[in-house]
């Protein structure tokens, strides 16, 4: 959902194409895009498929040459926006799997997925401390606009609620920040596309291929 809103920001086309997680991307044909079975996955516009959300966002930022989602290269507010991205796409972010795991786990095993859950709590909370140190007093991770940073921080951001893990208040100013972000046209309309809706976006993206179109077309063989 963040990197839809990352290039709603962006503004540049783009299309989009749904993958069920727990059905379609299981099957063999999915490992012909990403052969670790997962999302996201960038088909690039000279057809390569680019996988893993750090590697998106490098690539992204590479052609923002209007700078609407990322800074200059060699500036202090890219490598914050870097240093803050890598975070979120690795402690922050890896701290929910034990969540992630207890919930998915099948058969279920008690005992053991109260243990993930306790651990990954402590984790999640832990995690959440310290990125509510890391925000400084602009209205978004880094400046005045919503960067690639912003985007996938509300992507994950929202697992605290899922999850039941704590209440977001409990760290002030990244609460405000999610409140901010989740105000944003873009950000609305990447949730609503999510849930299945139909909204009207900034006009960039340019329509839903099937999967199945997908994978023939850039799939490896």
């Amino acid at each position: 959902m963040g990197l839809v809103a990352a290039l709603e920001w962006l503004g540049k086309p783009y299309r989009l194409c749904r993958v069920d997680m727990m059905g379609e991307m299981r099957e063999p044909a999915y490992t012909r895009l990403n052969p670790r079975v997962e999302t996201p996955a960038l088909i690039t516009d000279k057809g390569d498929v680019l996988t893993e959300t750090m590697a998106i966002a490098h690539w992204l930022a590479a052609r923002d040459t209007d700078r609407r989602i990322s800074f200059e290269p060699q500036s202090r507010e890219a490598d914050r926006m870097y240093q803050l991205l890598a975070y979120i796409n690795t402690g922050f972010t890896g701290a929910f799997s034990p969540l992630w795991a207890a919930m998915e786990m099948t058969p279920p095993n008690p005992p053991l997925q109260n243990a993930l859950r306790e651990w990954g709590r402590e984790g999640v909370l832990e995690r959440h401390d310290k990125l509510e140190a890391m925000i400084g007093n602009d209205p978004y991770l880094v400046g005045k606009t919503p960067s690639l940073a912003d985007g996938v921080l509300i992507g994950v951001a929202r697992w605290l609620d899922f999850h039941a893990v704590a209440d977001k208040a409990r760290w002030p100013k990244l609460a405000t920040l999610r409140e901010r972000l989740e105000a944003d046209p873009a950000v609305i309309y990447a949730t609503a596309l999510e849930e299945g809706e139909t909204p009207k976006g900034s006009g960039a993206c340019k329509g839903h291929l099937p999967l199945a179109e997908v994978i023939e077309k850039f799939g490896k063989s």
